[in-house]
């Protein structure tokens, strides 16, 4: 453990935030769970491939996907496709051993001067944002120009978040509106072929399919996984805004007591710190 030249003090090892990588159980055994009940009733209502309907597959899925596109870019939807892929494989930080973090790097430049810092970017490396406070600190910027220029950056990041997030939502929307297009032209086409008995069947298949297909990727896809993607952003941007309020307070030169204070504001009750004791 490291002594401190001017105090004699022994400082603490930087405390690192342990990222988690985990498996979001909660949102497979959500979707599939809903999926699975679904087809166990269709399969105890007999005749399971009733339930299959190529047309219908085209008119949602196909038509869902070409009308979000229209409305967006092709940026957005690769965006929105990785985003989902985070929801199901996540990497999250304990907010209170950022903050740990936080405040002992506050107490460093206390005691040591703000340049000391530049020995520990490189451990911060992995958090881009406190990184670029620390060097913007250590380069002389004042504490109200690292607030400034990280705020836009968090502004930035909660802009391409809430696009994901709206790309989902207006899929939700359209699903449910081509089921319906497919089932006007389900019917058209039964009503345009009454004469003949043996096509009555597949056109009403095409009306009632392309609306059950809708509602289940409105309400059991699309709207659960919009619904957790801003749940990921809202704790994303906890650790971002605990990151823009320390480094903005250790370029004003703040005593940790105070940067301690305001943190404690932000984080959650189960994860504030007592860092001074």
């Amino acid at each position: 453990m490291a002594t401190d030249t001017e105090t004699g003090e022994e400082q603490k090892p930087l405390t690192q935030p342990r990222t988690r990588y985990s498996f979001d159980l909660a949102t497979v055994l959500g979707i599939s769970g809903a999926a699975l009940l679904i087809m166990t009733a269709i399969f105890l209502g007999g005749s399971p491939g009733a339930f299959f309907d190529m047309p219908s597959v085209l008119i949602v899925i196909g038509g869902t996907f070409g009308v979000t596109t229209a409305c967006f870019s092709l940026g957005d939807m690769m965006t929105a496709a990785s985003t989902v892929g985070r929801t199901v494989f996540r990497s999250q930080k304990n907010p209170q051993q950022a903050a740990l973090q936080l405040l002992q790097l506050a107490q460093i430049a206390r005691y040591r001067g703000v340049l000391s810092l530049q020995n520990y970017i490189t451990a911060v490396e992995k958090q881009p944002m406190l990184a670029q406070g620390l060097n913007m600190a250590v380069d002389g910027a004042t504490g109200d120009e690292i607030e400034r220029i990280l705020q836009r950056e968090v502004q930035a990041t909660a802009e391409r978040h809430s696009r994901s997030v709206s790309v989902l939502r207006k899929a939700a929307d359209i699903a449910p509106a081509m089921g319906l297009i497919g089932t006007l032209v389900g019917l058209v086409q039964m009503l345009g072929n009454l004469e003949d008995p043996s096509t009555i069947g597949p056109s009403m298949a095409v009306a009632l399919l392309t609306t059950f297909y809708g509602a289940i990727l409105a309400n059991v896809v699309f709207t659960p996984l919009a619904s957790k993607m801003e749940r990921m952003a809202s704790e994303e941007m906890l650790l971002n805004h605990l990151y823009v309020m320390s480094s903005s307070s250790i370029g004003r030169q703040e005593n940790p007591r105070r940067l301690e204070m305001l943190l404690n504001t932000v984080l959650p009750p189960a994860f504030r710190v007592d860092y001074f004791g």
